[in-house]
């Protein structure tokens, strides 16, 4: 028998590998082993201690506690996309209402515009028949005095030439004072605007005579004539002969018609409104 048979031994207990594991959890397993010193002598040993770690056991994060803030950030974040939306929709229902505003006063103003056009367009109407019923019975009237008074002022041309340039003469005045209250606009020939030799080449063209288009060559169309020895239908010019700058006829009485300018239009005036520098006559 050994020497040492009856010594007892002062060894734990081995304690086993699945009571290890279930201390130490899911994220353990055995952290260490049992040190045993031993020494094999007649005496008693001594104990031997051994100091186990057992680690610190920590709880798996579950589902739940993960969603918990995703699902806040998530909610919040719809909150506020609802809100960004809706101001979106105010700011456009906004400008809409805006938009709208501004057509409508662009709408009412042009509306307004138009009825003021459209007002003027028949007051200019009306006055434009007035004008012509006025100048169709001027015509009449100045058709028949208009003879008579050729007739009474042939000065020194013969009785049979005065009669004829006394019934031309007649209508060439008709037509010029049917314009009076007409435009003046430079280079217009009619109906309704006129330059002063356009009034002239047209009035004279209404009894058939062809008279140049501009009045420096109206200036010289005819037999020249002294002012103090004027008959009805004599061209009447401002400036000198063959460079003149302005026509008009004379229309008998001290009187001549012309298309003056812009400002006063076809017009009929006293000779010394305008004094004239001469005059030529075609008829």
């Amino acid at each position: 028998m050994s020497h040492t048979a009856h010594i007892p031994s002062h060894r734990k207990p081995r304690r086993s590998a699945s009571k290890l594991a279930l201390r130490a959890g899911v994220a353990g397993g055995v952290l260490s082993t049992i040190a045993v010193a031993g020494a094999a002598s007649p005496a008693m040993a001594d104990p031997v201690h051994e100091t186990v770690e057992m680690p610190t056991l920590t709880a798996a994060p579950t589902a739940a506690t993960t969603t918990a803030p995703t699902a806040s950030a998530e909610a919040t974040q719809q909150i506020a996309f609802e809100y960004d939306r809706q101001a979106r929709q105010e700011a456009a229902a906004a400008d809409a209402a805006k938009d709208a505003k501004t057509a409508k006063a662009e709408a009412d103003r042009k509306a307004e515009a138009k009825k003021k056009a459209d007002e003027a367009r028949e007051k200019a109407a009306e006055q434009a028949e007035q004008e012509r019923a006025s100048r169709s019975s001027a015509r009449t009237t100045l058709a028949s005095t208009g003879s008579s008074e050729g007739s009474g002022s042939s000065g020194s041309s013969s009785t049979a030439s005065s009669s004829n340039a006394s019934g031309s003469a007649a209508a060439v005045i008709a037509f010029a004072r049917a314009q009076v209250g007409d435009a003046y606009v430079m280079g217009s020939t009619g109906p309704n605007a006129w330059d002063c030799s356009g009034l002239m080449q047209a009035a004279f063209g209404s009894i058939g005579v062809d008279l140049p288009r501009v009045s420096q060559g109206q200036s010289t169309a005819g037999t020249q004539v002294g002012l103090d020895n004027l008959q009805p239908g004599d061209i009447l010019y401002w400036g000198s002969a063959g460079s003149a700058y302005h026509v008009g006829v004379y229309v008998g009485g001290g009187n001549f018609v012309g298309a003056q300018n812009s400002s006063t239009g076809v017009v009929e005036r006293p000779l010394s409104y305008d004094p004239p520098t001469g005059a030529v006559r075609v008829l």
